[in-house]
Formats: C-alpha cells, structure tokens, sequence
C-alpha cells in the first residue's frame, strides 16, 4: 500500500482589519475584529493606523496594549507615507509607525513611499541607519497614488535604495494596480522576487470606479497573477467580508485563500 501523500502546509493567512469595514471597526474596534479573525481560523492580523483610537476604548494606548495581548498582530500598516509630497522624509511617520509596531509586538510595518523622487535619494541613508535599529522590519506596498503605485514609480525607488544597500522588501497589492491603470501582470513578474506579504483584493469596475470586492467576484485575473508570487509568504485578505454570520463569512474566505495558496506550492 503506498503511502499517504501528506497536504502541503499552506502559507499563513491573515486579514487586514479593513476587510470588515471602517463603519463596524470604528464601532466595535479592532481587538473585537481580531478575536473574530482568530475564531474564523486566520493566522493573523493586520492593524490598520487609520482606526486606532476610534472607539473610546480607554485610549491608544490602551487599545495597543490590549491589540498586543491578543497575540496575533502580524503587520501594521500607517497611513502615511515614508516621504512628504515635497519629496522629504517623512520622519514623524517614520517613528511614529515603529513605534507603534514596537507597542503591538508586531514583526513587520508596512508602508506606501508617499512623494519619494529623486530628491528623496539621498534620504535612504536616514531611513537605513533608522530601520537598523529597529525591532521589526518594513514592506513597501504599491498603494492607489501615481507617486507610489505605479510600476515605474517602484522600479525608481527599489532601484535606489538597492544602490544605497537598503533592502526593502514589497507588500504586493493584487487589486491596487488596477486603479492606476497598471497590469498587475506585469508587476507582479517585475516585483515577484522581492515579494515578502501579498494582499489578496478583487476589484470590479463600476462606470466611475474601481472597487474592491471578493476574489470570487473578481472581474480580473487573480490567480495568474498569484501564480507569479511566491507562496510561502504571508498572504493577507483586504477585500470585503460581510454576512449575517460574519464568523462563517470569514472563514470561508480564508479556506478559499489558504486553499489557493497550497495548491500553488504543489504546483511550482
């Protein structure tokens, strides 16, 4: 009798708070959302800095502590970006994201390059020695800005900071591209190697917008595009999760992306 093929771990898979709408997380917090995320199965979160502080729940303080506690923050993302529309570091961002990282416990920040240009350049020598020093370590994502989420913005400013031996790697934002008018294809065999955190997001096109939503409702091509990424990295859910039964809701949606992900380590 041959042996039992054993299943193929799968990557972990976490939720980005936001999933679950700014209106609820406002309303019930974000250490409810992630005892949530950790009931419905998912093996961690990602705080959002926008909604810190929104509840009234004893303060920011009190609510990192409490995020910490819970121990599954995975990532935190801050809303700003590294460098000011002028092109200067952004070093109250900066400090202000490691720190509450350092609060959460979390091994990783995350952040978009905001206006970085070429009179940013000669700013990675702060930003380098700054996250020498520091407990966790930063991803750049392409977010929705033609500053920091077009191919050719990226390729100018990992090609720097690679010549100025700062690596940094990237948080791959599948549905982000399409908002710019970018082929996430395209990206992703540019980007893929230094790819260290993927976010899963479907988009459709309404006839003013693009708009986030399931991957199963997904009007473009995720899986090609997943198929170019590494799957041993953390894949996260930023697309929407809503339902009567939320828990049920969010489970399904994690088994439907730890699912994809296993099969893509079977198959590379």
């Amino acid at each position: 009798m041959s042996a039992v093929k054993p299943m193929t771990e799968a990557p972990p898979v976490l939720i980005s708070l936001t999933s679950f709408g700014a209106a609820e997380v406002m309303r019930h917090g974000q250490l409810y959302f992630a005892g949530l995320s950790r009931e419905a199965g998912a093996d961690g979160v990602e705080v959002r800095g926008e909604l810190l502080g929104m509840t009234g729940t004893g303060g920011r303080s009190a609510e990192l502590a409490a995020l910490r506690d819970a121990g599954n923050v995975k990532v935190y993302s801050e809303p700003e970006g590294l460098w000011t529309a002028d092109g200067a570091l952004n070093t109250g961002a900066l400090q202000r994201a490691l720190d509450i990282t350092a609060q959460l416990g979390a091994p990783r920040v995350k952040m978009s390059i905001g206006g970085f240009g070429a009179q940013s350049v000669a700013s990675l020598d702060i930003l380098k020695t700054t996250l020498a020093d520091a407990s966790c370590e930063m991803v750049i994502e392409n977010d929705q800005t033609p500053t920091a989420g077009t191919l050719g913005a990226l390729q100018k400013f990992f090609a720097a900071a690679d010549a100025a031996a700062l690596a940094l790697p990237m948080t791959f934002d599948l549905g982000n591209w399409h908002y710019l008018g970018e082929c996430p294809l395209q990206a992703a065999a540019t980007f893929g190697n230094r790819v260290a955190y993927v976010h899963t997001k479907g988009v459709f096109r309404r006839p003013d917008k693009w708009v986030a939503v399931p991957l199963a409702e997904s009007s473009a091509p995720w899986r090609a595009v997943l198929r170019h990424l590494p799957a041993d990295v953390p894949w996260a859910i930023e697309y929407p999760l809503i339902g009567d039964d939320l828990v049920a809701v969010t489970r399904r949606e994690v088994e439907v992306l730890r699912a994809a992900a296993r099969l893509q380590k079977e198959t590379a």
